[in-house]
């Protein structure tokens, strides 16, 4: 029987057909798409109440499903769902690590819905990862028989990883493949190092079920929130099944749906080009401005052509005639979007001086109240303390150099990024230093934490330093959240909030630039530009208000697309050199990103290269060509930034 939700799919997705082989629902939000789930679970476990049977879940674990999970939780708080004829099986466990560690899949269930629900613990059943190595292949043996036992699996939950791992199954799996014991990916083995806080603690093993014990569920609901999941989502859905991506074998299963926030169908051929999939107005779209800019330069891109360049059989032969019939000819869209883009370069990026009427401060189609305001009091948010100069170092510099008065804002600490080697490296300066012993190596994680801490504000300071801005106008937040709870596990509070609308309002800037870098796989990006959004919201009926522009850079996880770019800013030979320096105060983050894709460049390469491939794009496109350009989108307050 269908479920709801998955006629939504059903219904949204018939003329998806010839893209989509898993069918798709997309939510704006992500808590909006897990408590749909947590509903369609929810009526389940009521309707086998109704039949006098148990409901048989298979769970996950990892971020993507917490929100399910405490939707769970609050409907039986709220609602008196009871789970007492409910049986649960995990899809996997490390291996080897005891029930009680921290990261353990057995903690993480019980601290997130178990603990929290009336389910009888011994109808909870994870994957035993504290036996011998010896007697793991007999565990998986009985895990098999106890699914069996239990009447098979009635919904499976899933979420995916960056390889495209289902459970534990790796890139290489086989199809028949049953629970066992598996070797991890490395880029698995890199997304749990923020879990695990080293690559040497991250269990090289796991225990976890097999694509055929998943495919066996008579219902699958797999779901990816996030900019980082889009590139596997859309290989997933639209590509061919694959060993190589474990997660397409889930095409062959005739009740199956991928569950996805805005950011994850990034990639969707029905997002990122509707008009291949056919007429806009049957998807209730339209050629507006925002559309008719992602296709020219999509269509630019995809011939290798200058926009300028671009012809009538160019746009007849991309499935672009319905642009062609909506605006005219080749020539005048070309020249649309050419001027568009062309509008968005400056290198005054903070106004110009009054006195100079030569020079354009700003792109001429995005003044604002502000921007006749020279110099003025800028404020720029910094997630970790070197988001600012991985992804507008050469932007700050030019800020400062025109004697704007900049502020910048490190969101969180950043300790939970410093290495126990870099640690213990400044240690052993300090003992050498100083005629006594440093501090206790072994003492609490308080301690580590200030310390670690301490050495990323160090950094800042050396990095701002060398972009010339005063050491003075520098805010370290601490935003409590980020201390608060381990990764995954962080809420924002009013404490974050309220510390935010502090600062705003005793700087009261002209303009603000936020991290806009929401693929970041570790959520705090998210989160401080969430906080952020939050404390505009409650200021945004002060005077100083009005007249603010928003601006959100990106560069350090994504860059922004060709068609969001709404200020992009050149920089010279020199201005690069600069920020490369002001990239290398931060010492202790060399080589610490799980990338996307396994991607092993060092920060600063990845930066560097970033600037200048944009910068080789807007020659591509028949547009300036310089050293290097940093990009940036115009924020208007309760806009989504997907």
């Amino acid at each position: 029987m269908s479920t709801p939700l998955y006629q939504d799919a059903l219904s949204s997705s018939l003329e998806m057909s010839k893209w989509e082989r898993i069918p798709v629902v997309i939510f704006e939000q992500p808590k909006v798409a897990a408590a749909r789930v947590a509903q369609e679970i929810a009526q389940l476990i009521r309707d086998r109440v109704a039949e006098g049977r148990d409901a048989v879940l298979g769970l996950a674990t990892g971020s993507t499903p917490i929100f399910v999970y405490h939707e769970l939780a609050r409907m039986h708080r709220e609602e008196g769902l009871s789970f007492r004829n409910v049986i649960t099986f995990n899809l996997d466990e490390y291996f080897p690590i005891g029930p009680d560690h921290p990261q353990s899949y057995r903690r993480f269930m019980r601290e997130h819905l178990f603990d929290h629900i009336d389910i009888d613990l011994s109808r909870t059943h994870i994957p035993d990862g504290s036996v011998p190595r010896a007697e793991a292949a007999k565990v998986c043996e009985v895990y098999e028989q106890e699914i069996v036992r239990a009447g098979g699996i009635d919904l499976q939950l899933l979420g995916i990883g960056r390889t495209g791992h289902i459970g534990f199954n790796e890139p290489g799996s086989a199809r028949r493949s049953t629970t066992r014991l598996i070797h991890l990916d490395r880029v698995t083995r890199l997304d749990a190092i923020k879990d695990f806080q080293s690559e040497d603690l991250v269990p090289r093993t796991a225990l976890t079920m097999g694509v055929k014990s998943i495919l066996q569920a008579r219902r699958i609901v797999i779901m990816a929130f996030g900019e980082h999941k889009a590139r596997i989502v859309g290989r997933t859905v639209e590509g061919e099944p694959t060993p190589d991506i474990p997660a397409t074998y889930l095409q062959d299963h005739e009740n199956c749906l991928m569950v996805l926030d805005e950011a994850a169908a990034g990639q969707l051929t029905r997002i990122q080009t509707p008009w291949l999939v056919g007429p806009l107005a049957e998807m209730g779209l339209s050629w507006s401005e925002a559309m008719l800019r992602r296709a020219v330069t999509w269509l630019a891109q995809k011939t290798g052509k200058a926009i300028l360049k671009l012809t009538d059989e160019d746009y007849n032969s991309h499935s672009l005639q319905e642009l062609l019939s909506e605006y005219g000819n080749a020539y005048e869209i070309n020249l649309r979007i050419f001027r568009q883009l062309q509008n968005t370069i400056t290198g005054w990026p903070g106004g110009k001086p009054p006195s100079d009427s030569q020079i354009v401060s700003q792109p001429r189609t995005l003044l604002s109240p502000s921007a006749a305001v020279y110099p003025k009091r800028i404020l720029i948010f910094s997630p970790h303390p070197d988001d600012n100069v991985l992804s507008m170092g050469g932007t700050l510099l030019r800020l400062a150099e025109h004697q704007h008065q900049v502020h910048i804002a490190y969101q969180v600490s950043g300790s939970a990024s410093v290495k126990a080697e870099v640690l213990e490296r400044y240690l052993d300066f300090h003992q050498q230093m100083k005629a006594g012993s440093p501090s206790d190596r072994g003492g609490p994680v308080l301690q580590k934490k200030e310390m670690k801490a301490a050495i990323r504000r160090a950094e800042a300071r050396a990095a701002a330093r060398v972009c010339r801005v005063d050491p003075a106008r520098l805010h370290f937040l601490d935003l409590p959240f980020y201390d608060r709870a381990p990764e995954g596990h962080r809420k924002i509070a009013t404490e974050d909030i309220d510390l935010t609308i502090r600062l705003l309002e005793e700087i009261q800037p002209h303009q603000i630039y936020a991290a806009g870098d929401l693929a970041d796989p570790h959520g705090t990006h998210r989160l401080c530009l969430e906080i952020l959004s939050q404390a505009l919201q409650k200021v945004n009926d002060q005077p100083w208000f009005t007249g603010c522009e928003n601006w959100l850079y990106r560069g350090t996880w994504a860059d922004w697309p060709i068609h969001e770019v709404d200020m992009a800013v050149p920089l010279s030979p020199a201005e690069v050199a600069c920020k490369r320096r002001a990239i290398f105060q931060h010492e202790s983050q060399k080589n610490q990103a799980a990338f996307l894709d396994g991607d092993q460049r060092e920060f600063g390469q990845r930066a560097d290269d970033s600037a200048r491939g944009t910068s080789r794009l807007f020659d591509a496109l028949g547009l300036s060509d310089y050293e290097a350009i940093e990009t940036f989108h115009r924020w208007t307050l309760g806009h989504s930034v997907q």
